[in-house]
């Protein structure tokens, strides 16, 4: 090794380092960087080895600092394809001080690999400035690149100079002008799936594509929240490229975009089937795509992370020869996945489980799965009564929409079959009156529904960074939190691993409201949902809110999230003085 790279190695603490001493050499056989190589190493602090890598070539530190982003002017001084090629993050322009290179530009440029001398030589043939170098952290380097050039702007900037050399070039045949349509095509095939692989590594749950006046804007939902995807600034011109791709994809008509359409997409990624579920949206500005992705992980009740005050309940109800299971919540708020944890969970060779969905979110082995399908006359209801000639012993119902659906679930209940479905409503005893609303007779909820679920998701704590939370005794008796159930609240704090956000991933808060012999009598006389409310709460029922405080006091989530979903939650002094008691304006 040369004798620069042994004192960088031992001035950061790790020439002794057999891991890195090997990726040395090996990066020195291959000739490929052995500062990429000394970073990749188990053990090696990114920002010791890079700073003293700084020190030894005498060249400033240049720290990432979200308060004061990046000219986004500057990006057009250094090209996308070699900034992204190389890690080379332009930081700014600056005219020197009189009498030093007069009428020479500075351009600052940071990089993690200064010892690069091809990249130093691309650049200097490729811009018409005087070169600053800067280092700084890989990491931060390639997050400053995806916020100032955006995703795939290397390969954006190659077709648009295709397009303006086709342009300027009267004398090209037609063979060429067929091979440049193929490299957009493939060029803007690379860029969607860059697009979905990018938010599957964030964990996004859905992808918005959505075409704007000036723009094509593209944004993901991670933990619930809507975030902007930085994406080149002359997408714009290929919106209808990107649209047709994953028209195709997803086996759409590409030619109707007056009328909406739904389709899906199978796709592989490291191993992992995903499902990915696409719909279309005709807009003013253009056809807006939306893109649910779907993985086929496993879900149990395990996986569910249910407290001691719910889990003993649901296994109960699990055990139940006959019956409704009603899960209530709106939507994207989890109720499938906790629907497919309690197959899971009944699944076995002596039970014969079929369910009817739209659409079969998560293929199960061992159960028969239905996906409706309207235009053929397939539809909830219709599928329902084929599925109760086929000697089921627990059918599982998507969702219950309309009357006629409900109807022959719950006979399919009272005849001796388990059945699972979701409603929607905002709280567990808010699905009596909505299925009352829905022209069931009270008799028939009180005699086949055995339990009503509501659930909601609240994002998960980065386990991190998370930290004691210091609130106020005040607020907290406000919005009745129980600290004397001891425990420590947490709060947000982010970091790298949560981007900054301060949450990695969500967890689901229940409510579960039995319907017992008192609860029954309560439902056949059409008593207010204050006295069912009551009778719940002497028959142990626990509100929303409750149970997230104690997922709370437990450092999951913090108090926002569960106050933000739970904001339309009646406490329990709400409920028990909103009419009085033996008042009238029941069901």
């Amino acid at each position: 090794m040369l004798p620069l790279v042994q004192q960088l190695l031992k001035d950061a603490g790790i020439g002794e380092n057999p891991d890195v001493v090997a990726a040395i050499d090996e990066a020195c056989y291959n000739q490929t960087s052995f500062v990429d190589s000394v970073l990749d190493c188990e053990g090696v602090r990114e920002r010791d080895f890079l700073v003293a890598l700084a020190h030894a070539l005498s060249l400033p530190w240049w720290e990432l600092d979200p308060a004061r982003p990046v000219d986004g002017t500057v990006r057009r001084q250094l090209p996308a394809e070699l900034a992204l090629r190389y890690r080379l993050l332009p930081l700014g322009l600056e005219t020197p001080p009189e009498g030093v290179d007069e009428g020479m530009t500075l351009l600052h440029v940071a990089t993690c690999d200064p010892l690069n001398l091809v990249s130093r030589q691309h650049v200097a043939a490729s811009v018409n400035h005087a070169i600053v170098w800067h280092v700084g952290l890989r990491t931060q380097i390639v997050e400053g690149l995806q916020k100032l050039y955006g995703l795939g702007a290397d390969t954006f900037e190659k077709i648009l100079r295709g397009r303006a050399d086709w342009a300027n070039d009267e004398l090209r045949e037609e063979v060429t002008v067929l091979d440049d349509e193929e490299d957009e095509e493939a060029s803007v095939v690379r860029f969607v799936n860059q697009i979905i692989r990018r938010g599957l590594e964030q964990r996004a749950t859905d992808i918005h594509v959505e075409p704007q006046q000036d723009r094509l804007r593209i944004r993901y939902r991670i933990d619930g929240r809507l975030e902007e995807l930085a994406v080149p600034e002359n997408i714009k011109s290929l919106q209808s490229s990107v649209i047709a791709r994953l028209k195709i994809m997803a086996r759409l008509d590409i030619a109707e975009r007056r009328l909406p359409q739904d389709g899906r997409i199978n796709l592989e990624m490291d191993g992992l089937a995903i499902d990915v579920r696409v719909a279309t949206i005709p807009s003013v500005e253009g056809e807006s795509i939306s893109l649910r992705l779907l993985g086929q992980q496993k879900v149990s009740l395990d996986s569910l992370g249910m407290m001691d005050t719910i889990r003993p309940v649901v296994e109960e109800l699990l055990k139940l020869p006959n019956g409704i299971i009603l899960i209530t919540g709106p939507t994207g708020s989890g109720k499938s996945t906790s629907l497919y944890a309690f197959l899971t969970e009944l699944n076995s060779t002596h039970r014969r489980i079929v369910t009817i969905e739209d659409p079969v979110e998560y293929k199960m082995p061992g159960i028969v799965q239905i996906a409706v399908k309207p235009e053929i006359g397939l539809t909830f209801a219709t599928g329902l009564r084929s599925i109760l000639r086929g000697d089921p012993n627990v059918v599982m119902v998507g969702e219950m929409r309309d009357l006629e659906t409900t109807e022959i679930a719950i006979r399919a209940a009272l005849t001796g079959h388990l059945v699972f479905s979701t409603l929607h409503t905002n709280d567990a005893i808010g699905g009596i009156s909505r299925l009352v609303d829905m022209g069931v007779e009270p008799f028939l909820v009180a005699n086949a529904v055995r339990a009503f679920f509501a659930q909601r998701l609240v994002r998960k704590l980065c386990p991190v960074c998370k930290a004691p939370a210091e609130l106020d005794d005040a607020y907290l008796k406000s919005v009745g939190f129980p600290m004397k159930l001891g425990g420590t609240p947490m709060r947000a704090v982010g970091c790298e691993a949560c981007r900054d956000s301060g949450y990695q991933g969500r967890l689901a808060i229940y409510e579960v409201c039995l319907v017992t012999g008192a609860l029954q009598h309560l439902i056949n006389s059409r008593s207010h949902p204050v006295e069912m409310y009551r009778q719940a709460l002497k028959d142990g029922y626990l509100p929303m809110r409750e149970y997230g405080f104690q997922k709370v006091l437990a450092g999951e989530t913090t108090l926002e999230e569960v106050l933000a979903v739970t904001a339309t939650d009646r406490s329990t002094h709400e409920m028990e003085t909103m009419v009085p008691r033996g008042g009238t304006g029941g069901l």
